[in-house]
């Protein structure tokens, strides 16, 4: 019996694009916050600018691509199912109970992982978006109306915020793929071919 297809080429293709280039925005954050010194801070920042502006364009490509293929639908937070979705994470998966939610192409995600995803997509990423921007162009507008509702001080701790955001995010994330698949590597393995490796 063949192995369902769950993800399309073009998924794939943004998941592993997209954890590069968070990663590298990560890496360069960090050390433009003076965590370790390994580019130097000219280079951290012009770093950053390039992988946040790749990032943005993969972003709005990936949204047309969602809006104009229906998979937007994927990620519409259901309140059906949560409740047991969060006691299985909590403790059904570590006494061996069945899990509650069967993968498929057409409902690839279960309802934590909908809803985990919505406030990435929702609120996360468009925070680091917006304020990303506004300190890029802070020169621009400081000195309008703007620039004295919004101080530079104020979008950085907002950027700072939502980027420990996704980091709680991308551990959680990864934690689960990890542990959760029958055999371990199933999720891993099923983002990089496209089917349903092992078991549910």
């Amino acid at each position: 019996m063949s192995k369902p297809r769950i993800f399309t080429g073009f998924e794939r293709f943004w998941h592993w694009m997209q954890a590069v280039l968070i990663f590298g925005l990560l890496l360069t954050g960090l050390e433009m916050h003076g965590v370790y010194r390994l580019f130097g801070f000219g280079a951290a920042f012009s770093a950053h600018v390039v992988l946040a502006v790749t990032l943005i364009v993969l972003w709005a490509f990936a949204i047309f691509w969602h809006l104009t293929t229906g998979e937007w639908r994927q990620y519409v937070p259901r309140e059906a199912g949560l409740l047991r979705m969060a006691g299985y994470y909590g403790y059904g998966i570590f006494s061996g109970e069945p899990k509650p939610f069967a993968k498929t192409a057409a409902a690839k995600h279960n309802p934590l992982q909908r809803l985990a995803y919505f406030v990435f997509k929702a609120a996360i990423a468009p925070a680091l978006w917006i304020t990303g921007l506004l300190m890029l162009f802070y020169d621009a507008w400081r000195d309008s109306a703007l620039g004295g509702v919004l101080p530079l001080y104020g979008l950085a701790g907002v950027h700072v915020a939502a980027t420990f955001a996704m980091l709680v995010f991308i551990v959680a994330h990864v934690y689960i793929a990890a542990t959760t698949g029958s055999p371990w590597y199933a999720y891993l393995k099923s983002m990089v071919t496209g089917y349903q490796e092992g078991r549910e």
